[in-house]
């Protein structure tokens, strides 16, 4: 497994994200900055099990690392991990050797650089009480993640009916935006600390379809980030819909922790058959 801490402040919050080797806890803390930083720190050791693979760089749409499925099929899975504002692919791709091992694993890294290893999938304003998105950056974003699936297709053998999404925070927001909007490329989505973006909601079907989007949603009581009422009026919403999502609050902060893991796998394992 690897080890990296990451330290970040951006846009007036500081924030501090911290996996250990044993992935048992993944801490954002929050406080008021007055100035915009970036620091990131990586220490990473990579297992022998861990492997880097790149698209042709003349033809790729996003870096990524994979974890090729575990338990061997003709045709497995797709889960794409999707990280945070200021970090990277290797951040959510820390806790890929305890998701399923049907999964085809892949970790995304976003394409909005914010600095030394420290990416985003668009850039966000935290100054203010809410936090504002660039929509335009991030509606190229939730294109170039439904063109990177179909890109992944023509290297990897997964079955196109089964894509995952699974994002935190910033990547939770890309995997609402891409599945809410394609459900016909996406079965399931998994959203940990995020909400929908408003933009998004006037390109959301409402058909049979979309009924058919499974959907986690995780959030910390506590969350300093991005406050908890986005996952409820998120949850609400899909309500709407049509979907009934497994929704559960922790009394916790902006974070994965070991039971949202644990949720997280056992969810996922419930859907695969």
């Amino acid at each position: 497994m690897k080890l990296h801490l990451i330290e970040y402040r951006i846009a007036g919050e500081s924030n501090y994200c911290q996996i250990n080797p044993a992935i048992k806890y993944l801490k954002l803390k929050t406080g008021k900055m007055k100035f915009l930083a970036l620091t990131i720190l990586i220490f990473a050791a990579m297992s022998t099990a861990d492997k880097s693979n790149y698209l042709n760089a003349a033809d790729a749409l996003l870096h990524y690392v994979v974890r090729e499925p575990k338990i061997k099929s003709g045709k497995p899975p797709l889960i794409i991990l999707l990280h945070g504002i200021g970090s990277n692919e290797k951040d959510l791709f820390s806790f890929a050797d305890r998701l399923p091992g049907r999964f085809l694993v892949v970790s995304a890294r976003g394409p909005y650089i914010l600095g030394p290893d420290s990416y985003a999938w668009y850039h966000a304003d935290f100054t203010t009480k809410n936090p504002i998105a660039n929509t335009e950056e991030a509606e190229k974003s939730r294109n170039t993640i439904i063109r990177f699936i179909d890109q992944l297709k023509e290297k990897y053998q997964f079955d196109d009916t089964q894509v995952y999404l699974c994002g935190f925070s910033q990547g939770a927001i890309m995997s609402y935006s891409v599945g809410l909007t394609r459900p016909d490329k996406v079965k399931a989505i998994a959203v940990m600390s995020g909400r929908i973006l408003e933009e998004v909601k006037p390109m959301i079907g409402r058909n049979n379809k979309i009924k058919q989007l499974k959907v986690f949603i995780s959030h910390g009581t506590n969350d300093n980030v991005l406050a908890i009422h986005y996952a409820r009026e998120s949850n609400a919403y899909v309500k709407q819909l049509g979907i009934n999502a497994t929704f559960k609050e922790y009394p916790d902060g902006h974070t994965i922790n070991n039971d949202m893991l644990s949720d997280l796998i056992n969810w996922l394992n419930s859907l695969l058959h």
